[in-house]
Protein backbone atom coordinates (compact mmCIF):
# COMPACT_ATOMS: atom_id res chain seq x y z
CA UNK A 1 0.00 0.00 0.00
CA UNK A 2 1.35 3.41 -0.93
CA UNK A 3 0.00 4.90 2.29
CA UNK A 4 2.16 2.58 4.39
CA UNK A 5 5.30 3.82 2.66
CA UNK A 6 5.00 6.99 4.76
CA UNK A 7 6.04 5.13 7.91
CA UNK A 8 9.32 3.64 9.10
CA UNK A 9 7.67 1.12 11.42
CA UNK A 10 4.42 -0.76 10.79
CA UNK A 11 2.84 -3.41 12.99
CA UNK A 12 -0.58 -4.94 12.17
CA UNK A 13 -3.18 -5.12 14.93
CA UNK A 14 -5.39 -8.18 14.94
CA UNK A 15 -8.14 -7.30 17.39
CA UNK A 16 -11.81 -6.41 17.06
CA UNK A 17 -14.77 -7.57 15.03
CA UNK A 18 -14.58 -5.21 12.05
CA UNK A 19 -13.03 -5.94 8.66
CA UNK A 20 -10.88 -2.82 8.93
CA UNK A 21 -7.12 -3.14 8.61
CA UNK A 22 -5.46 -1.64 11.70
CA UNK A 23 -1.83 -0.79 12.31
CA UNK A 24 0.53 0.68 14.85
CA UNK A 25 2.79 3.02 12.86
CA UNK A 26 5.76 5.28 13.51
CA UNK A 27 7.03 8.14 11.38
CA UNK A 28 10.66 8.98 10.69
CA UNK A 29 10.56 11.69 13.35
CA UNK A 30 9.28 9.27 16.00
CA UNK A 31 5.57 10.07 16.04
CA UNK A 32 3.50 7.05 17.13
CA UNK A 33 0.04 6.72 15.59
CA UNK A 34 -2.89 4.40 15.01
CA UNK A 35 -3.83 3.80 11.37
CA UNK A 36 -7.19 2.39 10.34
CA UNK A 37 -7.94 1.49 6.70
CA UNK A 38 -11.47 0.67 5.53
CA UNK A 39 -13.21 -0.07 2.26
CA UNK A 40 -14.47 3.00 0.39
CA UNK A 41 -18.05 1.79 0.92
CA UNK A 42 -17.52 2.69 4.60
CA UNK A 43 -16.56 6.29 3.80
CA UNK A 44 -19.56 8.09 5.27
CA UNK A 45 -19.64 5.98 8.41
CA UNK A 46 -15.90 6.29 9.04
CA UNK A 47 -15.96 10.02 8.37
CA UNK A 48 -18.75 10.36 10.92
CA UNK A 49 -16.82 8.29 13.48
CA UNK A 50 -13.75 10.47 12.92
CA UNK A 51 -15.75 13.67 13.38
CA UNK A 52 -17.32 12.31 16.58
CA UNK A 53 -13.89 11.56 18.02
CA UNK A 54 -12.75 15.03 17.01
CA UNK A 55 -15.68 16.68 18.78
CA UNK A 56 -15.05 14.65 21.93
CA UNK A 57 -11.34 15.52 21.87
CA UNK A 58 -12.09 19.23 21.49
CA UNK A 59 -14.49 19.02 24.45
CA UNK A 60 -11.62 17.83 26.63
CA UNK A 61 -12.55 14.17 26.81
CA UNK A 62 -9.48 11.97 26.85
CA UNK A 63 -9.64 10.21 23.51
CA UNK A 64 -6.98 9.69 20.81
CA UNK A 65 -6.21 12.96 19.09
CA UNK A 66 -7.42 12.73 15.48
CA UNK A 67 -4.79 13.77 12.96
CA UNK A 68 -5.89 12.94 9.45
CA UNK A 69 -8.71 11.45 7.38
CA UNK A 70 -8.76 10.78 3.64
CA UNK A 71 -8.76 8.40 0.70
CA UNK A 72 -5.97 6.03 -0.29
CA UNK A 73 -5.18 3.30 -2.80
CA UNK A 74 -6.54 5.32 -5.70
CA UNK A 75 -9.83 5.94 -3.91
CA UNK A 76 -10.50 2.28 -3.15
CA UNK A 77 -10.05 2.72 0.60
CA UNK A 78 -10.50 5.31 3.30
CA UNK A 79 -8.07 5.86 6.16
CA UNK A 80 -7.82 7.69 9.45
CA UNK A 81 -4.77 8.52 11.54
CA UNK A 82 -4.99 9.23 15.25
CA UNK A 83 -2.78 9.35 18.32
CA UNK A 84 -1.42 6.05 19.60
CA UNK A 85 -2.61 5.38 23.15
CA UNK A 86 -0.54 3.43 25.68
CA UNK A 87 -2.76 1.59 28.10
CA UNK A 88 -4.79 -1.55 28.64
CA UNK A 89 -8.44 -2.21 27.93
CA UNK A 90 -10.71 -2.29 30.95
CA UNK A 91 -11.64 -5.83 29.91
CA UNK A 92 -8.00 -6.81 30.61
CA UNK A 93 -7.60 -4.77 33.79
CA UNK A 94 -10.88 -5.48 35.60
CA UNK A 95 -10.22 -9.15 36.47
CA UNK A 96 -7.00 -8.06 38.20
CA UNK A 97 -8.65 -5.37 40.34
CA UNK A 98 -10.09 -5.52 43.82
CA UNK A 99 -13.80 -4.84 44.25
CA UNK A 100 -13.03 -1.31 45.51
CA UNK A 101 -10.82 -0.65 42.48
CA UNK A 102 -13.49 -1.97 40.12
CA UNK A 103 -16.06 0.35 41.69
CA UNK A 104 -13.71 3.36 41.46
CA UNK A 105 -13.02 2.64 37.78
CA UNK A 106 -16.75 2.36 37.16
CA UNK A 107 -17.37 5.74 38.80
CA UNK A 108 -14.70 7.31 36.59
CA UNK A 109 -16.22 5.87 33.41
CA UNK A 110 -19.67 7.11 34.43
CA UNK A 111 -18.38 10.64 35.01
CA UNK A 112 -16.65 10.66 31.61
CA UNK A 113 -19.81 9.39 29.91
CA UNK A 114 -21.84 12.19 31.48
CA UNK A 115 -19.38 14.65 29.93
CA UNK A 116 -19.76 13.00 26.52
CA UNK A 117 -23.50 13.48 26.81
CA UNK A 118 -23.10 17.22 27.37
CA UNK A 119 -22.89 17.63 23.60
CA UNK A 120 -26.42 18.29 22.28
CA UNK A 121 -28.18 16.54 19.40
CA UNK A 122 -29.48 18.55 16.42
CA UNK A 123 -32.76 20.29 17.23
CA UNK A 124 -34.58 18.83 14.22
CA UNK A 125 -33.74 15.18 15.00
CA UNK A 126 -36.55 12.64 14.86
CA UNK A 127 -37.94 11.68 18.32
CA UNK A 128 -36.03 8.85 19.95
CA UNK A 129 -39.19 6.83 20.66
CA UNK A 130 -39.93 6.65 16.94
CA UNK A 131 -36.37 5.83 15.98
CA UNK A 132 -36.05 3.13 18.63
CA UNK A 133 -39.38 1.63 17.68
CA UNK A 134 -37.90 0.85 14.27
CA UNK A 135 -34.99 -0.92 15.97
CA UNK A 136 -37.41 -3.04 17.99
CA UNK A 137 -39.52 -3.84 14.94
CA UNK A 138 -36.46 -4.92 12.96
CA UNK A 139 -35.79 -7.74 15.44
CA UNK A 140 -39.42 -8.45 16.28
CA UNK A 141 -40.07 -9.34 12.64
CA UNK A 142 -37.46 -12.10 12.92
CA UNK A 143 -38.12 -13.26 16.48
CA UNK A 144 -40.78 -15.58 17.86
CA UNK A 145 -40.41 -14.78 21.58
CA UNK A 146 -43.87 -13.69 22.77
CA UNK A 147 -42.62 -12.68 26.22
CA UNK A 148 -39.99 -10.27 24.93
CA UNK A 149 -42.13 -8.83 22.15
CA UNK A 150 -45.07 -8.37 24.51
CA UNK A 151 -42.89 -6.66 27.13
CA UNK A 152 -41.44 -4.26 24.57
CA UNK A 153 -44.85 -3.50 23.11
CA UNK A 154 -46.59 -3.05 26.46
CA UNK A 155 -43.91 -0.71 27.81
CA UNK A 156 -43.10 1.22 24.64
CA UNK A 157 -44.37 4.50 26.15
CA UNK A 158 -41.41 4.45 28.55
CA UNK A 159 -39.34 6.07 25.80
CA UNK A 160 -41.80 8.90 25.12
CA UNK A 161 -40.12 12.29 25.47
CA UNK A 162 -36.68 10.86 26.15
CA UNK A 163 -34.04 13.56 25.47
CA UNK A 164 -31.32 13.07 22.90
CA UNK A 165 -27.65 13.99 22.98
CA UNK A 166 -24.43 13.05 21.25
CA UNK A 167 -23.68 9.48 22.41
CA UNK A 168 -20.73 7.14 22.13
CA UNK A 169 -22.73 4.26 20.67
CA UNK A 170 -20.56 1.42 21.96
CA UNK A 171 -19.46 2.36 25.49
CA UNK A 172 -18.18 -0.96 26.78
CA UNK A 173 -15.09 -2.17 28.64
CA UNK A 174 -13.24 -3.01 25.42
CA UNK A 175 -13.47 0.63 24.34
CA UNK A 176 -12.36 2.06 27.69
CA UNK A 177 -8.56 2.17 28.01
CA UNK A 178 -6.96 2.42 31.44
CA UNK A 179 -3.88 4.62 31.09
CA UNK A 180 -0.58 4.24 32.99
CA UNK A 181 -1.53 7.27 35.13
CA UNK A 182 -4.81 5.61 36.15
CA UNK A 183 -7.03 7.86 34.04
CA UNK A 184 -9.16 6.49 31.21
CA UNK A 185 -9.17 7.10 27.48
CA UNK A 186 -12.27 6.42 25.38
CA UNK A 187 -11.85 4.92 21.91
CA UNK A 188 -14.00 3.73 18.99
CA UNK A 189 -16.85 6.22 18.87
CA UNK A 190 -19.38 4.25 16.86
CA UNK A 191 -21.94 6.17 14.83
CA UNK A 192 -22.97 2.93 13.13
CA UNK A 193 -24.98 2.05 16.24
CA UNK A 194 -26.29 5.55 16.86
CA UNK A 195 -24.64 8.97 16.73
CA UNK A 196 -27.36 10.81 18.62
CA UNK A 197 -29.93 9.33 20.93
CA UNK A 198 -31.12 8.76 24.47
CA UNK A 199 -28.02 9.21 26.67
CA UNK A 200 -29.16 6.34 28.91
CA UNK A 201 -28.80 4.01 25.92
CA UNK A 202 -25.02 4.33 26.38
CA UNK A 203 -25.27 2.73 29.84
CA UNK A 204 -26.69 -0.42 28.37
CA UNK A 205 -23.68 -2.07 26.69
CA UNK A 206 -22.56 -4.20 29.63
CA UNK A 207 -25.30 -6.69 28.76
CA UNK A 208 -23.19 -7.88 25.83
CA UNK A 209 -19.99 -8.52 27.73
CA UNK A 210 -18.98 -12.11 28.51
CA UNK A 211 -18.41 -11.40 32.21
CA UNK A 212 -20.43 -9.35 34.67
CA UNK A 213 -18.67 -7.00 37.07
CA UNK A 214 -21.18 -5.88 39.67
CA UNK A 215 -18.90 -3.36 41.39
CA UNK A 216 -17.80 -1.79 38.11
CA UNK A 217 -21.34 -1.62 36.72
CA UNK A 218 -22.73 -0.17 39.95
CA UNK A 219 -19.92 2.37 40.03
CA UNK A 220 -20.52 3.41 36.43
CA UNK A 221 -24.18 4.10 37.05
CA UNK A 222 -23.55 5.90 40.35
CA UNK A 223 -20.74 7.90 38.77
CA UNK A 224 -22.96 8.93 35.91
CA UNK A 225 -25.75 10.14 38.21
CA UNK A 226 -23.41 11.34 40.97
CA UNK A 227 -25.21 8.91 43.29
CA UNK A 228 -27.99 6.32 43.01
CA UNK A 229 -30.09 6.82 39.86
CA UNK A 230 -33.76 7.86 39.84
CA UNK A 231 -36.45 5.17 39.61
CA UNK A 232 -37.35 6.19 36.06
CA UNK A 233 -33.84 5.25 34.95
CA UNK A 234 -34.37 1.61 35.90
CA UNK A 235 -37.61 1.48 33.94
CA UNK A 236 -35.83 2.72 30.82
CA UNK A 237 -32.74 0.58 31.46
CA UNK A 238 -34.77 -2.61 31.78
CA UNK A 239 -36.63 -1.78 28.59
CA UNK A 240 -33.26 -1.65 26.83
CA UNK A 241 -32.29 -4.98 28.40
CA UNK A 242 -35.43 -6.50 26.90
CA UNK A 243 -34.36 -5.15 23.52
CA UNK A 244 -30.89 -6.65 24.03
CA UNK A 245 -32.43 -10.03 24.78
CA UNK A 246 -34.58 -9.79 21.67
CA UNK A 247 -31.58 -8.99 19.46
CA UNK A 248 -29.34 -11.59 21.12
CA UNK A 249 -31.89 -14.35 20.66
CA UNK A 250 -32.47 -13.43 17.01
CA UNK A 251 -29.07 -12.79 15.45
CA UNK A 252 -26.33 -12.19 18.02
CA UNK A 253 -23.52 -12.67 15.53
CA UNK A 254 -24.86 -9.84 13.42
CA UNK A 255 -24.87 -7.57 16.45
CA UNK A 256 -21.63 -8.16 18.28
CA UNK A 257 -19.69 -11.06 16.85
CA UNK A 258 -21.16 -13.49 19.38
CA UNK A 259 -22.29 -16.71 17.78
CA UNK A 260 -24.67 -17.84 20.52
CA UNK A 261 -26.79 -15.32 22.38
CA UNK A 262 -28.23 -17.85 24.84
CA UNK A 263 -25.93 -16.76 27.68
CA UNK A 264 -26.78 -13.11 27.11
CA UNK A 265 -30.53 -13.81 27.18
CA UNK A 266 -30.24 -16.00 30.28
CA UNK A 267 -28.19 -13.34 32.06
CA UNK A 268 -30.79 -10.67 31.36
CA UNK A 269 -33.68 -12.91 32.46
CA UNK A 270 -31.79 -13.70 35.66
CA UNK A 271 -30.90 -10.06 36.37
CA UNK A 272 -34.54 -9.00 36.07
CA UNK A 273 -36.30 -12.16 37.36
CA UNK A 274 -37.92 -12.57 33.94
CA UNK A 275 -38.73 -8.84 33.85
CA UNK A 276 -40.64 -8.94 37.12
CA UNK A 277 -38.32 -6.28 38.54
CA UNK A 278 -36.51 -3.33 37.01
CA UNK A 279 -33.42 -3.01 39.23
CA UNK A 280 -31.03 -5.77 38.09
CA UNK A 281 -29.71 -8.04 40.79
CA UNK A 282 -26.10 -7.03 40.13
CA UNK A 283 -26.73 -3.43 41.24
CA UNK A 284 -25.20 -3.05 44.71
CA UNK A 285 -27.11 -0.77 47.03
Amino acid sequence: MLLLERFKKIEPINKGWSDDKKFYVETADGRRMFLRISDISEHDRKKSDYEMMKQAYELGIRTPQPFEFGLCEGGKNVYSLSEWIDGKGADIVLPLMSEAEQYALGVMTGEVLRKIHSMPAPKNIEPWSIRFRRKVQYWADENKSPMLINYLETNRNILDSRPQTFIHGDYNIENIIVMPDGEICVIDFNSYNTQYGDPWWDLNNMAWMPASYSYFQTGQINGYFNGPPPTVFWNVFTYYLAYDALAASTDPYGINGIEDGTEIVNNILNWTSNFQKTVPNWYLK
